[in-house]
């Protein structure tokens, strides 16, 4: 069983209301804009609200050509950390909680082009760095399926925002798992894209001067929504490049399951659902392979990512005592990052998509300890919590495009499944997911 809080529609459903005249713009901006003022209270998942400019935005609306616009009159919110001309971005620090954007960021700008219109942005942790949402300038935003627990992060009031139903579509970023983590705490779908594939431009840190204070060779932007085809569609109109599409059902499809890693155990509230997932996949005659010589050493890839991780992450401001990075040193951390990135596109020769977990755990009790020191049971015994992060690198240290798809549930708590792919094949993970959430009831 798959937890869910909302029969609301999702993108697509509302646009093609507005396209009908069954639903006009402003209605379904005043509509979105009640649920937010109606559920937000407990979850404070949407932290900057621009309801007056939304509704002004929904009224001119009124009678334009809409027939190239997809988004024609959808409302959305956006993370907090891409720029919306005259909202702050703040990354969660107070001191630039009163300096605003002056212009939009380039993914707001294609949804706007599209059609959407901006109701505000969602919660994320101070520099993005964290698998929680709290910030001193927001507060912290709350999961929708148990209160006392993280909504994830750093898109964690984006998930919220979509699986509570306040709109139906969302846009994050991701480094370390950032959208990919929110989706499976809150039950939705989630999509990290291909590096490179969506512009981060707009998306920056004040303190880097409007740059992407994690710019760097990890870093991506991506859309969240409550099914596969508002993601796929969200991920065309912001794409920087064609995208190509193999349409494949279930049943052709080879797959390779990754349930085990050497630097992070799965805990059984994770593998027991994607387990049964599997099983049900293999029913409807997909081929999954349990091991392959292919696979990269994870263990060499996970220490190689870490470092990479935090060479992008003290970028513009390291901590103190925080790890530094020579010149040569980086670039040999490039070069091992593409041989590693060959040794998966020969994997990819052989199999169409790997299944793994985003995280190995479900969505954890608030725990406002460092990342560094904080500890987590995993089956009953005591780890370290960064450890988890082994989860995120498979995917973000090769640069390879992940859909995060609810495939269970776990004491009422939601869990997904990471549908990995080749460099590129975004579309094709998508529609994978699409196809094992279709099968599952997501």
């Amino acid at each position: 069983m798959i937890p869910k809080l909302t029969s609301e529609p999702g993108a697509i459903e509302v646009a093609a209301q507005i396209r009908s005249g069954a639903l006009s713009p402003l209605e379904a901006v005043d509509a979105a804009i009640a649920r937010i003022e109606a559920l937000d209270g407990p979850l404070n998942a949407v932290v900057v609200r621009d309801f007056d400019r939304a509704r002004r935005a929904a009224s001119a609306m009124d009678g334009q050509a809409h027939e190239d616009r997809p988004l024609f009159g959808v409302p959305m919110t956006v993370k907090e950390s891409f720029d919306v001309a005259g909202l702050p971005t703040t990354w969660g620090h107070l001191q630039f909680k009163d300096q605003l954007a002056r212009r939009d960021a380039r993914v707001v700008t294609l949804l706007k082009d599209a059609g959407a219109i901006i109701l505000g942005k969602t919660n994320v942790p101070p520099d993005l760095a964290d698998l929680q949402s709290n910030n001193p300038v927001y507060g912290r935003t709350n999961n929708p399926h148990d209160h006392s627990r993280v909504a994830g992060g750093s898109s964690g009031g984006s998930a919220v925002a979509v699986a509570t139903g306040m709109v139906p579509a969302e846009y994050g970023s991701d480094i370390g798992s950032s959208i990919r983590n929110p989706a499976h705490f809150n039950g939705i779908f989630g999509h990290k894209t291909t590096f490179g594939l969506v512009s981060r431009r707009g998306h920056g840190h004040p303190v880097a001067g409007g740059q992407d204070m994690h710019d760097g060779p990890l870093s991506v932007t991506g859309p969240l929504a409550r099914s596969a085809d508002d993601l796929a569609l969200l991920l065309q109109l912001t794409a920087e490049r064609p995208l190509p599409r193999r349409e494949k059902g279930l049943r052709d499809m080879r797959f390779l399951a990754v349930l085990d890693h050497p630097a992070s155990e799965i805990d059984a509230s994770v593998r027991d659902p994607i387990e049964a997932a599997l099983t049900e996949v293999e029913r409807a005659g997909a081929r999954i392979d349990r091991s392959s010589e292919l696979l990269p050493d994870l263990a060499e890839q996970h220490a190689n990512y870490m470092r990479l991780l935090n060479a992008a992450m003290a970028r513009g401001q390291p901590g103190p005592g925080g790890q530094t990075i020579s010149l040569a040193d980086y670039y040999l951390l490039l070069d091992t990052q593409a041989r590693n990135q060959y040794a998966w596109a020969e994997l990819f020769a052989e199999y169409d998509f790997v299944l793994a977990p985003p995280l190995p755990f479900v969505a954890y009790s608030h725990d406002d300890t460092p990342i560094g020191a904080r500890r987590i049971a995993i089956n009953g015994k005591d780890s370290a919590f960064a450890d988890a992060l082994a989860w995120a690198g498979l995917a973000t240290f090769p640069n390879l495009p992940s859909t995060v798809v609810p495939v269970g549930e776990s004491g009422g708590l939601p869990c997904g499944m990471q549908v990995m792919g080749a460099e590129w094949n975004d579309l094709d993970c998508i529609e994978a997911a699409g196809a094992i959430g279709d099968l599952l009831g997501a």
